[in-house]
């Protein structure tokens, strides 16, 4: 049996950087960036996949600028909903499996508890309600897919939270840090190796007939909010300038795009269907940071 054709996009993304690797053992990989596929040019994506002929979609490609997206919603509509969209059709036309990501921001924030994947979804902004269209546009398509919504996410490498505060934390003495928001930091490699795992099920369900597409929450174990997170980063480096990380309001801290003050997700549907326990948040913190050159 010939191995399967993966076709992964946004290869240079936090979760894309680690799912070239993740899913190498999966089957025959065609990664691409911007610069290989522009996601906004339908024709140059069905001339892709013509050329690729996927078996599995792996799309891992978005616009994630949170506050530029109130600018710029048409480009996030078109990165983060009718990209997904089309792929999700094309690969529906083709049989294929589609892969999708997701996140928090299809909510308003507003629950107490942990979200599931069948809360009613409000979102506050212009990008989640393009990733909310996304969703939308696949589960409409008829594609066998799996969207998988995380959290927080963060990688040793690109522009994410654990490196800005690492960046800061050399710099200053005093980082103050939102304290009233919480969710769950979740690494981009732990996403890709459960990424992973779960289409390594996926393609064995589809072979037997088994296979049920999905929404499922996807984030580490655990919850802390920004400050904690923050300060979680700080005690696990050494040879730091930072001395003190105080705690601050949402509204000391504003910005063009309102966020989620609980952005925690409840991962026991993804934990049952694929058989993975998910690890605490500051274990994967711990082995992000021996990731990073000190």
């Amino acid at each position: 049996m010939s191995a399967p054709v993966i076709l992964l996009t946004g290869k240079n993304g936090q979760v894309g950087w680690e799912l070239q690797r993740a899913l190498l053992p999966l089957g025959r990989i065609h990664a691409c960036g911007h610069a290989e596929l522009d996601l906004v040019d339908a024709e140059a994506v069905r001339r892709k996949l013509e050329a690729v002929r996927p078996d599995v979609i792996v799309n891992a490609a978005a616009y994630t600028a949170v506050d530029k997206a109130e600018n710029e919603a048409a480009l996030a509509h078109a990165i983060n909903a009718a990209a997904p969209t089309l792929l999700a059709d094309e690969a529906a036309r083709r049989g294929a499996l589609l892969i999708h990501f997701s996140t928090d921001y299809v909510f308003d924030g507003r629950k107490a508890a942990p979200y599931v994947e069948s809360d009613p979804v409000n979102p506050l902004g212009a990008y989640g309600r393009s990733k909310l269209a996304g969703e939308a546009g696949i589960q409409l398509s008829g594609v066998d897919h799996l969207i998988f919504r995380a959290c927080w996410v963060y990688a040793a490498r690109g522009a994410n939270f654990l490196c800005t505060i690492l960046r800061l934390a050399a710099e200053r003495e005093e980082l103050r840090v939102v304290a009233d928001q919480v969710g769950v930091p979740t690494w981009a490699r732990l996403i890709a190796e459960a990424t992973a795992h779960a289409l390594k099920q996926a393609m064995q369900e589809r072979r037997d007939g088994q296979f049920e597409s999905g929404v499922f929450h996807l984030a580490a174990a655990g919850e802390t909010s920004w400050h904690g997170f923050a300060s979680a980063i700080v005690a696990g480096r050494s040879g730091l300038r930072v001395k003190t990380v105080t705690p601050i309001t949402t509204a000391e801290y504003p910005l063009p795009a309102a966020r989620p003050a609980n952005s925690r997700l409840n991962t026991n549907r993804f934990q049952h269907r694929f058989g993975l326990v998910l690890p605490d948040w500051r274990d994967a913190l711990q082995l992000c940071l021996e990731d990073i050159p000190q």
